[in-house]
C-alpha cells in the first residue's frame, strides 16, 4: 500500500532583536565612549551585522554587554541571543536564561518567549512546562505570535495546562492572523480533523493555502493532499502536483513521496517509474518511512530500477524502523523465504510480530502460522489461536478462515 501522510510539529528558533540605526559607525564609536549606551548598543547590531564595519561577533558581544549593564533591556535580549547560539562567546544557556529572564521582565516579549523554549527543553535549566505555559502566555500578550502558537501546541498537548482543544484554536487562530505560517498550519489541522472546531475541509483547505503562502511547506503538501482527493476542493491532480512540487523543493520528504505516487500511478502526469524511484528516494532520505516502503517495492518489483531483492529489504528495514508496520511485514516475507536475505525464521518472527503490533493483519496471521507450524518459535496452538482472531478482527480473511478452522480442531 502507497499512503499519504500529514503531520504536526513545532519549530523553534532563537531570533536577534534588531532595531535599525542609520547612525555612522564612527560617530557610534565616539558616542559609545562617551558613556551614550544607546550608541554601544547600536554599534553593536552594526558589528553582529557586519553593516559599516567588518562581522565581529566578539566586538558585538563586549558592546551589548556594556548596554545591557547600563539598562539597555534589548542588549540584554541579544546578548543572551548570542550566548544561547555561541555567537562570539562559548554556548551557555544558563547565562542566555538569565539574561532572557532580565530583559523579559523589562518587557521584552521575544526573551518570554525564548525562555518559555528553554524551560520546555530543558536547556539549563529544569523542565517546566508549567513556566514555559507562563512565559509563552506572556510573549502572546505581548504580540510575539510565534508565542501564541507554541501556547496553542502546549494547550492541544496537555502540558503545563490541561489539554483543551478549543483554546488551542483560538491560540492557533491568533498566530495565523499574525502572519504565522505554523499556526495557519496547525489551524487547518484542527478543522480537518474536528479538534475543538466542526470538521471543515473547505477551511481547512484554506488554511492550508495561507500557510503554504507563508513558506510552510507542510501546508503546500496536505493542501496538495486535498486537491488529490477532492477534500474542501475540487479534485484536480494538476494542483496536487504543483503544490507536492512546491513542498519537496522546500525538502519536505512526505511531499517528495506523494509527488512520487503520482508520477508512480500516472494522476495528472504520465507514468514515469524512473521519476518516482528518484521521488521516492528523496522521500526516504529525508526520513519518510512511506518513500523508503515504496521505494523497497520499485526495487522488489522491478519499476523503474532492475530487480534487487537485497536493496529492498534494505528499504523495508528502514521503513520498518521508521514505524512503517507494512515494511516490517514484506522485510519478515523476505526472512521467512531468503529472499535477498538468508533464511531466518527468527527473524521473520519478531518482524511479523512488529507488522501484527503495528495493527497490519497480514502480519498478525503470518505470525500465527508459524506459531502453528512451530517455526522459528516453539509449537503454540493457543497463541496461534490468538494472533489469528487478532487478523480476523482487523479484517483479513485468511486469518478468520484459519481462527475457525484452528478453533474446530481445537475442540474435536
Amino acid at each position: 500500500m502507497r499512503c499519504f501522510s500529514r503531520t504536526l510539529f513545532i519549530v523553534c528558533i532563537f531570533s536577534l532583536f534588531i532595531i535599525s540605526c542609520a547612525n555612522k559607525s564612527s560617530y557610534l564609536h565616539k558616542a559609545c565612549d562617551g558613556s551614550d549606551t544607546s550608541s554601544c548598543y547600536n554599534l553593536g547590531l552594526k558589528y553582529h551585522a557586519g553593516e559599516g564595519v567588518p562581522v565581529d561577533y566578539k566586538k558585538a558581544v563586549k558592546l551589548f554587554k556594556k548596554a545591557c549593564d547600563d539598562g539597555v533591556t534589548s542588549a540584554c535580549y541579544n546578548l543572551g541571543v548570542m550566548y544561547a547560539n555561541g555567537e562570539g562567546v562559548p554556548v551557555d544557556y544558563k547565562k542566555a536564561s538569565e539574561l532572557f529572564d532580565k530583559a523579559c521582565d523589562d518587557g521584552v516579549t521575544s526573551a518570554c518567549y525564548n525562555l518559555g523554549l528553554m524551560y520546555y527543553d530543558g536547556k539549563d535549566v529544569p523542565v517546566d512546562y508549567k513556566k514555559a505555559v507562563k512565559l509563552y502566555n506572556k510573549a502572546c500578550d505581548g504580540g510575539e505570535v510565534q508565542g501564541c502558537y507554541n501556547l496553542g501546541l502546549m494547550y492541544y498537548d496537555g502540558k503545563g495546562v490541561p489539554a483543551d482543544y478549543k483554546k488551542a484554536v483560538k491560540l492557533f487562530n491568533k498566530a495565523c492572523d499574525g502572519s504565522d505560517a505554523s499556526g495557519c498550519y496547525n489551524l487547518g489541522l484542527r478543522y480537518y480533523a474536528g479538534e475543538g472546531v466542526p470538521v471543515d475541509y473547505k477551511k481547512a483547505s484554506q488554511l492550508y493555502n495561507k500557510a503554504c503562502d507563508g513558506g510552510n511547506t507542510k501546508g503546500c503538501s496536505n493542501l496538495g493532499y486535498m486537491y488529490y482527493n477532492g477534500e474542501g476542493v475540487p479534485v484536480d491532480y494538476n494542483k496536487a502536483i504543483e503544490l507536492y512540487t512546491k513542498a519537496c523543493d522546500g525538502s519536505y520528504a512526505i511531499g517528495c513521496t506523494n509527488l512520487g505516487l503520482m508520477y508512480d500511478t500516472g494522476k495528472g502526469v504520465p507514468v514515469d517509474k524512473e521519476k518516482a524511484v528518484k521521488l521516492y528516494d528523496k522521500g526516504c532520505d529525508g526520513a519518510h518511512a512511506t518513500g523508503c516502503y515504496n521505494l523497497g517495492l520499485m526495487y522488489a518489483h522491478s519499476e523503474g530500477v532492475p530487480v534487487d531483492y537485497k536493496k529492498a529489504s534494505e528499504l523495508y528495514g528502514k521503513a520498518c524502523d521508521g514505524g512503517y508496520a507494512t515494511g516490517c511485514y514484506n522485510l519478515g516475507y523476505m526472512y521467512a523465504n531468503g529472499e535477498g536475505v538468508p533464511v531466518d525464521d527468527k527473524k521473520a518472527v519478531k518482524l511479523y510480530g512488529r507488522a501484527c503490533d503495528g495493527s497490519y493483519a497480514s502480519g498478525c496471521t503470518n505470525l500465527g502460522v508459524m506459531y502453528y507450524n512451530g517455526e522459528g518459535v516453539p509449537v503454540d496452538y493457543d497463541k496461534a489461536l490468538s494472533l489469528f482472531e487478532k487478523a480476523c478482527d482487523l479484517e483479513n480473511q485468511m486469518g478468520c478462515d484459519l481462527y475457525k478452522r484452528i478453533y474446530d480442531e481445537m475442540r474435536k
